[in-house]
């Protein structure tokens, strides 16, 4: 077997718009296709034994076993794939179960698509399991635990650490979207101008001077001494003279600190001697420059959560340990505290699993102890100096015991340093008493705090601490999306996405719209190229300053990585005609309308949905859709037109002359065609469906058809406004346009619009794309010949695997079937053809040049018209 491709969705998608987060991989499965399971002797029987849990895969049967009933009767090895895929996640602990595995149009050649909940890990996965199906088959050992343990390592490295993963949970279950910015824990809720970012627990409301002094365990002391909070006493000290100087003050037992540390690294608790405490100091000191030495207090470790100051939670910890029972040593001990499955790897669980290291050794040593001591029956052993959850502490939930003066207390210590996110560091016996009676202290603050230990706390109630967050930062009836029109379709998608983005300017929004000529936010070009994808939907969303998205959405991006939008307000489909058919194992026009579906399907329930009523295939999309749906047509009096307005609903049709937009009996219409720049006087049908379809989608998002009116008229199409659509040059002898259109339907709409053209001689010049299919190939040239008489054909750029010579031999082909007798020359370079036919061009000449290379036709027939203008000037 043979991987082709593997690919990670992140985004609504052809298999899934509620499933975002799903691995394709194009799998060729080379002899095995000839041996489906039932053909492979003892498969059944390996499978079974090396994945027993898989009994809970129901697959198609249904019913528990189900899976393993389709690999008795056969089933084929892609299918068997998948299921590997999804179980070896679960097993390493990231649990998902959505899968799809079907055959291509190649006999033998599949996509396996599978859910996963890491990206890295689905990756891994992919391949890892393809690996262990050939083991499988041909029954050879194969370490199963390895690519487990190799798992769990890629999702501790990448994964959303625990507290950032709540507030993700959290804002995902209040339907608030979310981005991660970058690698890190860095991540943004919510979408362009309604967007807030948080890293850990810090927020973009986190004061950066609270964060300062937070980190400044000596400037936190004082402040909160000057506050009259309890405080431990103690000293900075940077050497020996230091601290004994401190301890001389404070006497022992003490505590030592790096003055910067977190985490507890670096720390030694309980020190009771000077022998000791220069050994600490010394350990201190590789992490800090300078170390805090501070009275021990006994007591018990809590930490209290503060957010928008007040109290969340408030939780007792306890260093990892292990309890002796005379028997065992503490290394054995560890082993069977290591089998609670309440503990993991990382934190995949409610606990973590204590690992030996340094610090553990060090308190052994102080005791007297090594890892083969046997200690005695009820003794407590602990094995580390800090209570972090992160080393295998534990964690008991206190809040509801928290005494009112205690919860004043550190809601004010929240106030005192200017956090909204605080964790309050308490040593004392308990905090049901105040802790001036008990005799407590406040040990540190903390300006990220941790909320594992809140949120699932190894004894007493969870608390959901990340709600709290949420609410600080989206306070009821603060949006946090911003409102995103998406289009797509096979032509049209890039004028109607600039015509609307033009609307929603004028109506007084910032607007970020992406085309395939680049990314623009407020008509300022951002970024240059075909920008249809994802990545580019994304910078748009990820933009502060934006404040309405218009995302033109092409066919690769969804194919690619899917949307790049959890949902959007309204979806428009253009039309869809061949195009990029026999890529990406898009065959026909079903295959590309189940792609450009995708749009549609991911518009939330109460958006609309714009489909064009002429176009078959948009009508059998709409059966499925859950949205409401508006259409438009260019034919007022179809059957399908009449129809959809008898039935009552909107419907925008070109009516005697106008752009008008109908709801059962009654019209509303915006503005005559002949108005409206885009449609060249009413001449260019296939613009005035454009405007229809911008108008519709205008209307619908609730701007005054005035407005739109307006919008309509002074959107002038031009080289800088539309580059590459209808682009009309006037020289003194002869005209030049240049256009996009690079398949069947675009070149039909440019012949209709050349027979309004008056012209001594009509010039094309037209290439072929080299990954189309020979029969669009053909097409595209047979209409050139229809509308040309004269055509220079010329091949530069997108051979994409063919010669010259191929595509060039087609071309004329197509030419010699249009019946028209059409004169021929080729030209390869663009820019040479283009040149030739404006030296040569006759007095009336209209020149038509199909471009895929927008900007250097526009540069060279720009420089031409600037030449002639000087001339014309001197």
């Amino acid at each position: 077997m043979k991987i082709d491709k593997i690919q990670a969705l992140r985004g609504p998608n052809i298999w899934s718009v509620q499933r975002k987060k799903l691995i394709q991989m194009r799998l060729d499965l080379e002899e095995m296709e000839q041996f489906p399971t039932n053909k492979i002797e003892g498969f059944r029987e390996r499978i079974e034994a090396m994945f027993p849990t898989m009994i809970e895969h129901r697959c198609s049967e249904g019913c528990r076993g189900g899976f393993f009933s389709r690999v008795e009767r056969g089933t084929w090895m892609g299918h068997v794939i998948e299921h590997i895929a999804l179980e070896i996640q679960t097993l390493a602990g990231m649990e998902t179960g959505f899968g799809r595995t079907r055959e291509t149009k190649t006999p033998g050649i599949y996509n396996v698509v599978f859910s996963y909940t890491e990206e890295n890990v689905g990756m891994f996965a992919a391949e890892s399991a393809v690996a262990i199906a050939e083991s499988l088959i041909a029954g050879t050992p194969y370490d199963l635990e390895a690519d487990i343990q190799k798992m769990r390592e890629i999702r501790e490295r990448v994964r959303l650490g625990p507290s950032t993963g709540s507030i993700v949970e959290e804002a995902v279950a209040r339907d608030i979207p979310w981005i991660r910015l970058g690698t890190n824990s860095l991540v943004q809720l919510g979408y362009g101008v309604n967007q807030m970012r948080f890293q850990a627990t810090i927020t973009c409301k986190t004061s950066n001077i609270a964060v300062d002094i937070a980190c400044n365990k000596e400037e936190t002391k004082r402040m909160l001494g000057n506050a009259s909070i309890p405080v431990a006493s103690g000293g900075i000290c940077v050497d020996e003279d230091d601290l004994d100087a401190v301890i001389k003050k404070i006497g022992f037992p003490i505590v030592i600190k790096p003055l910067d540390g977190n985490h507890g690294k670096g720390a030694s608790i309980n020190v009771k001697n000077r022998e000791d405490a220069v050994a600490g100091l010394a350990y201190a000191k590789m992490y800090s420059r300078r170390v805090i030495v501070e009275k021990f207090i006994t007591g018990f470790d809590f930490r209290v959560l503060i957010i928008d100051n007040k109290l969340v939670a408030a939780a007792k910890r306890e260093p990892a340990h292990v309890k002796g029972n005379g028997r065992n040593t503490i290394q054995q001990l560890i082993d069977e505290t290591n089998k609670d499955p309440r503990r993991g790897y990382g934190h995949e669980n409610v606990l973590t699993q204590i690992d030996v290291d340094r610090d553990t050794t060090d308190l052994l040593e102080k005791l007297g102890y090594t890892l083969e001591t046997v200690p005695k029956k009820d003794e407590i052993v602990y094995l580390k100096s800090t209570a972090n959850l992160s080393t295998g502490g534990t964690s008991v939930d206190v809040t509801d015991m928290m005494h009112p003066e205690n919860i004043f207390l550190c809601e004010r210590i929240s106030r005192v340093i200017g956090l909204d996110v605080c964790g309050v560091d308490i040593m004392a016996e308990n905090l049901t008493q105040p802790l001036k009676e008990n005799g407590g202290c406040i040990l540190e603050v903390n300006a990220a705090p941790g909320f594992r230990m809140h949120l699932a706390p190894s004894e007493g109630l969870p608390r959901n601490v990340a709600a709290p967050v949420i609410d600080m930062l989206y306070p009821q009836g603060k949006p946090s999306r911003i409102p995103i029109i998406a289009v797509t379709g096979t032509n049209g998608k890039t004028t109607t996405t600039r015509l609307i983005a033009h609307i929603v300017k004028n109506n007084g929004y910032r607007v970020g719209f992406t085309t395939s000529d680049g990314i623009y936010v407020q008509n300022h070009l951002m970024e240059k190229g075909d920008t249809t994808g994802p990545i580019s939907a994304e910078y748009i969303l990820k933009d502060p300053t934006v404040e309405f998205a218009v995302l033109e959405t092409a066919r690769g991006g969804i194919l690619r990585a899917g949307l790049g939008f959890s949902r959007c307000d309204i979806g428009i489909i253009t039309n869809i005609q061949e195009d990029h058919l026999g890529i990406a194992d898009i065959h026909t026009l079903d295959d590309l309308a189940r792609v450009k579906a995708t749009v549609a399907r991911s518009i939330k329930k109460d958006g609309w949905a714009v489909l064009n009523a002429e176009d078959e295939y948009c009508m059998k999309i709409a059966n499925d859709l859950s949205c409401n749906i508006a259409y438009f047509s260019l034919d007022e009096n179809s059957a399908t037109a009449l129809r959809l307005a008898k039935e009552g609903k909107i419907v925008a049709v070109y009516e005697n002359g106008f752009i008008t937009i109908k709801k059962g009996e009654w019209k509303i219409r915006v503005e005559k065609a002949t108005h409206v720049p885009l449609t060249l006087g009413g001449k260019a049908r296939f613009m005035i469906a454009n405007v229809l379809a911008a108008t519709l989608a205008a209307y619908l998002q609730g701007f005054k058809t005035e407005d739109i009116s307006l919008s309509l008229q002074t959107f002038v199409p031009s080289a800088a406004q539309t580059p590459g659509r209808m682009n009309i040059f006037d020289f003194k002898k002869f005209k030049v346009l240049i256009d996009f259109a690079h398949n069947p339907s675009g070149y039909r709409g440019i012949e209709e619009f050349l027979e309004s053209v008056t012209a001594t001689k009509k010039i094309g010049i037209i290439a072929g794309v080299g990954d189309r299919r020979d029969e669009d190939i053909k097409e595209c040239a047979k209409i050139a010949g229809r509308m040309f008489d004269h055509i220079i054909i010329r091949q530069e750029k997108h051979l994409r695997g063919r010669t010259e010579d191929e595509i060039n031999t087609i071309i004329l082909e197509g030419i010699a079937e249009s019946g028209k007798n059409v004169t021929t020359e080729i030209i390869p370079i663009e820019v040479e053809a283009l040149k030739h036919a404006m030296d040569n061009a006759e007095d009336g000449s209209f020149i038509t040049a199909l471009s895929d290379v927008i900007n250097n036709a526009i540069e060279t027939v720009q420089e031409y018209l600037d030449k002639e203008n000087e001339e014309s000037k001197a």
